[in-house]
């Protein structure tokens, strides 16, 4: 695996070992050596040791810098998308042929980003001034945009048949490893950060920037299936799959997994396993929360005066470049509507044009896939359109039953999925027609609840429920103050709105109150207890007071909000839900204690004014013996048609609204690549990732090489706000 002896000649064929040895070896082929084009003839299903193939990699990496072999395996994978892009009669040879370009370039293009040393990233390619580049090809641009161009542009222009599905799958991977150079970077972005192939697509022209984020909703929509006949590949002429599978394995050290191992898991039969989807979802994704942070004119004066408060300062006020693949989906639109641009010139290109119908439904199919989930979080975030469009639909519970599922099953979801879901969910209640809306909608049965048979439930009622209940389990495992404060402002936006909840979900939120106020009794006991013991130990009081201050701050909040929630439903809504009247009155004892609360008095007020109105019409019409519950709920019916508010005192009605903190890439970033390296079926040097901490179990690989296929864990929550 060393050098070559000799220029290969055309016509004169070599072994492969002897073109691999050439194309990693210290000496330099010219670009237009024949070496390139012997080098992409080796068959795809030839088997590599284990061994060779690393001591390949490590040889490039070593000779790279002179050689700048990369560069020009680069640039021939660049003109061999371009030659099968050039007729509409493409010979299979040709996708061959881009198919081994693609598939060695994904190769040692990882080994050297990952095998990095120190800070600096540098895959040297640019070619030499010697080098005598096709000017037609090439021009003035560098290899990695004349690569990412031309990648891009098969992608949006090549439609996936079974000829070409297994390229358009390595070109998606090929991107992933490309755009990899992030994993390299810390958690925020800075203006060292080196990430040329992320920059190249970004300075893409808009149209075609629009035409891949088209193309990749449309790959997420489609999904298309793995092709039938495997046959139709020269790969597996042999009628072996083990060879294929063989070099594949062989090339698992340190070394990105080719397509073909999906060949022999999906069976045949498609449909249920979409690779190209997945994949071009995971791509779109890096491409959208890209944030390329540039040096402005105060970062001169950074960089001449290093020390840790300039190095506070610009990260405290960094500036981004715009993403104009960001752009391109918030500006998409629904296909179905004839829709003329009121912002006139102020967006440059055409806006992407989608069936929103379809995107709907399919999102709703894959919500138990974390990735889209995110793809539905950016969408409702940052497309007002698709937003417009949700909310008209009459059939929510496409969206929203997938999404409750998940909560239900917080326990075997990471933090971060249960963060999303839950932000999906305010952004939705923000709107008074969601509101309203959901709880028209009725569901003959819920299979997956099982603590409660739930038939004819409102999808208002059960969002409602699930909302309780994952504070319930916040409370007892997570402990997170942001997921309360999300769940409790999704069900103070639905408050005024809520149509007839059900006896269960109004029972769980009178018990909401319960729960959260034996929390706070226990907090305000235990204070006073520590305090005791401060005073008789000389602990510092002072410092003790202030911790068991603020959490019983956090937990009087709470208690408030949930006080405001049943208010809310009483003045704005009493007569529609007579069921949460009698949940009040039949755990009336749980509000007395807290009567003459400075926080709570006024809210009280309310709540009793409405326990003495149908306590006193209960009065009125007393029985012989104890009540039933249905002789109950029929009073409180009948009443609820004279109950007129009096005496009522009036609050603002609360409103939170969602919105991102200033930079939210600090999250979104290393929590897309988390996702992406999760469903990849790419492993990644985890020594290597600067991008997240990394501490999961390693596998030893037999040549020494340590890896890991990252597994999606949770990072600290995403960072936004609230304002009510």
């Amino acid at each position: 695996m060393g050098s070559a002896p000799s220029t290969p000649r055309k016509d004169t064929a070599f072994s492969p070992e002897y073109l691999i040895g050439s194309f990693v070896g210290d000496k330099s082929f010219s670009i237009d050596s024949d070496l390139w084009h012997q080098l992409l003839l080796i068959p795809l299903n030839l088997q590599w040791p284990t061994h060779h193939v690393q001591q390949a990699c490590l040889l490039l990496a070593k000779n790279n810098c002179h050689t700048r072999h990369l560069a020009k395996i680069l640039f021939h994978l660049a003109c061999c998308l371009q030659e099968s892009m050039s007729t509409s009669d493409v010979s299979p040879l040709v996708y061959e042929k881009a198919m081994s370009a693609v598939y060695i370039s994904s190769v040692f293009l990882k080994h050297l980003i990952e095998s990095v040393q120190g800070d600096s990233l540098d895959l040297y390619l640019s070619l030499d001034h010697c080098e005598d580049a096709p000017k037609d090809i090439l021009g003035d641009q560098s290899v990695e945009n004349l690569v990412m161009r031309n990648v891009l542009n098969f992608i949006v222009s090549v439609d996936v048949s079974p000829d070409t599905y297994l390229l358009h799958l390595e070109l998606l991977n090929f991107m992933v490893i490309a755009m990899s150079t992030q994993l390299l970077c810390g958690p925020s972005p800075g203006p060292d950060d080196v990430n040329p192939f992320l920059d190249a697509a970004m300075a893409q022209d808009s149209s075609l920037v629009s035409s891949v984020v088209c193309r990749m909703l449309l790959n997420f929509i489609a999904r298309p299936s793995i092709p039938f006949n495997r046959a139709s590949y020269s790969i597996f002429h042999d009628g072996s799959q083990s060879s294929v599978l063989q070099r594949v394995g062989s090339a698992a050290a340190n070394i990105v997994l080719s397509p073909f191992s999906y060949l022999v898991t999906s069976g045949g039969e498609g449909g249920s396993i979409s690779p190209i989807a997945d994949s071009s979802l995971h791509v779109l994704l890096v491409l959208i929360h890209y944030h390329k942070c540039v040096a402005n004119e105060d970062h001169s004066a950074i960089e001449n005066n290093k020390s840790s408060a300039s190095d506070s300062l610009l990260k405290e006020n960094p500036h981004f470049s715009d993403n104009p693949y960001c752009k391109a989906l918030e500006h998409t639109v629904d296909c179905e509507l004839d829709r003329v641009d009121v912002e006139g010139s102020a967006h440059n290109g055409r806006h992407v044009k989608l069936p929103f119908a379809t995107l709907f439904d399919t999102l709703g199919i894959c919500l138990a896939d974390e990735t889209a989930v995110l793809l539905l979080y950016s969408l409702l975030q940052g497309n007002s359109a698709f937003m417009e469009y949700v909310l008209v639909r009459t059939d929510l519970d496409t969206l929203l039953m997938p999404i409750l599922e998940a909560l239900y099953n917080a326990p075997r979801r990471t933090a971060n999925q249960i963060y999303m879901l839950l932000i999906i969910l305010l952004i939705l209640s923000q709107d008074s027609s969601f509101n309203a809306s959901i709880h028209k909608l009725m569901l003959p049965g819920v299979p997956w609840y099982k603590e409660r048979l739930l038939h004819q439930t409102s999808l208002g009622s059960l969002m409602v429920i699930i909302l309780i209940r994952t504070v319930q389990y916040n409370l007892s495992k997570l402990r997170d103050v942001y997921l309360h404060t999300t769940c409790l402002a999704t069900l103070a936006n639905m408050a005024p709105h809520v149509h007839r909840l059900s006896a269960y979900g109004s029972q769980r939120l009178v018990s909401l109150f319960d729960m959260l106020s034996r929390k706070y009794n226990k907090l305000a006991d235990r204070g006073d207890d520590k305090l005791h013991i401060a005073k008789s130990n000389s602990f510092d009081e002072n410092s003790l007071a202030e911790d068991m201050s603020t959490e019983l701050h956090i937990y009087t909040d709470f208690l408030r909000l949930v006080l405001e929630i049943i208010n809310a439903i009483l003045t704005y809504a009493l007569p529609r839900n007579p069921e949460v009247v009698y949940a009040v009155m039949h755990r009336q004892e749980v509000f007395h204690p807290f009567k003459n609360h400075p926080r709570f008095s006024e809210l009280l007020e309310n709540i009793y004014t409405v326990l003495d109105f149908f306590n006193s019409r209960m009065d009125a019409q007393r029985v012989d013996g104890d009540w039933s519950v249905n002789e109950v709920l029929q009073v409180i019916i009948t009443n609820c048609r004279s109950w007129r508010g009096d005496g009522l005192k009036i609050f603002t009605q609360l409103r939170f609204t969602y919105e991102q903190e200033t930079h939210p890439e600090e999250f979104f970033i290393p929590y897309v690549w988390q996702l992406v390296l999760s469903g990849c079926g790419i492993t990644f040097n985890t020594g290597a990732i600067n991008l997240f901490p990394v501490d999961l179990p390693t596998e030893s690989i037999e040549d020494g090489v340590v890896e890991s296929t990252l597994k999606n864990g949770d990072f600290d929550k995403p960072e936004y706000q609230l304002d009510p």
